[in-house]
């Protein structure tokens, strides 16, 4: 089992940066393809990135393609989201997640939740 903790969320002006993390419990993280969500007031929760065990592959929504990063560091047990030239529609909570097996992009392939963090992009 895996706990997951995100952190960084806060209030910022659009164009601006931050970074989000993700800590989590167990020894077994390395072996998690790590995702992150997130999801606006009255939307569905939506696929951000994902990183897969090593580190070597990762993916993005189209959305966030070339403004965000996705790392993870394994021996630290943590992930992280590197989100620059933020925009005011990137309001939302943000959610790392741990993947249990099927569509990567899918919430329903990850098992494993952290209880969010709030990034919200004034305009």
């Amino acid at each position: 089992q895996v706990q997951l903790v995100e952190s960084g969320g806060t209030l910022v002006q659009a164009g601006g940066s931050l970074r989000l993390s993700c800590a989590a419990s167990g020894r077994t993280f390395s072996s998690y393809v790590m995702g992150w969500f997130r999801q606006a007031p009255g939307k569905e929760r939506e696929f951000v990135a994902c990183i897969y065990r090593s580190g070597g592959r990762t993916y993005y929504a189209d959305s966030v393609k070339g403004r965000f990063t996705i790392s993870r560091d394994n021996a630290k047990n943590t992930v992280y989201l590197q989100m620059n030239s933020l925009k005011p529609e990137d309001t939302a909570v943000y959610y790392c997640a741990a993947q249990n097996g099927g569509p990567i992009t899918t919430p329903q392939s990850y098992a494993y939740w952290g209880q969010g963090t709030q990034v919200t992009v004034s305009s």
